[in-house]
């Protein structure tokens, strides 16, 4: 899988035109370029909805996760395993894995990549404190640009491109 770049219009219109098959409409926002939770927080201004981070996760025997939780959160990952089915404990994918399976460049990550793995290798973990929100935040294959949607949109999406997913408490 060839990564996503800054300003690949043509991976986003077919992102765009996936969302808008499964009876997801959303718009794309712009958004200044960052790598970090918190420079993205400083740049975002006012945007409404719940931001999320995003981590691809690998345990011990390969088996990939996607963590999605809101931006704030602090995840255990000496004890996450145990919570998510995982076999031992989980560390991070690496940069190499993040772009071969899910089309993306680590500071895009985004459950939206999900389109991009067929072979549905990633397991989605979703944060049950942000499944109640009105509106989610992603990037859309790119981090120069934001998109919202509602946790019902975000697991129809899931769904749609045959993962599967779990929502976890990941507080003790």
């Amino acid at each position: 899988m060839t990564p996503v770049t800054t300003g690949d219009g043509l991976r986003q219109q077919e992102l765009m035109a996936f969302l808008e098959s499964v009876g997801i409409k959303a718009n794309i926002v712009p958004y200044p370029a960052h790598n970090t939770v918190e420079e993205g927080r400083a740049l975002r201004g006012e945007m409404p909805g719940t931001f999320t981070k995003n981590l691809l996760l690998k345990d011990k025997k390969g088996r990939l996760f996607l963590i999605v939780a809101q931006e704030d959160r602090s995840i255990d990952l000496r004890t996450l395993h145990n919570k998510i089915g995982a076999r031992g404990r989980l560390g991070f994918a690496p940069m190499e894995t993040v772009r071969e399976v899910l089309g993306v460049d680590p500071g895009a990550l985004t459950p939206l990549a999900l389109l991009h793995d067929g072979d549905h290798a990633t397991t989605v973990v979703l944060d049950a404190k942000i499944m109640s929100d009105a509106q989610l935040n992603f990037h859309p294959l790119v981090n120069t640009e934001s998109i919202g949607l509602s946790p019902a949109q975000l697991k129809r999406f899931i769904a749609a491109t045959g993962h599967q997913h779990i929502v976890v408490e990941f507080t003790a």
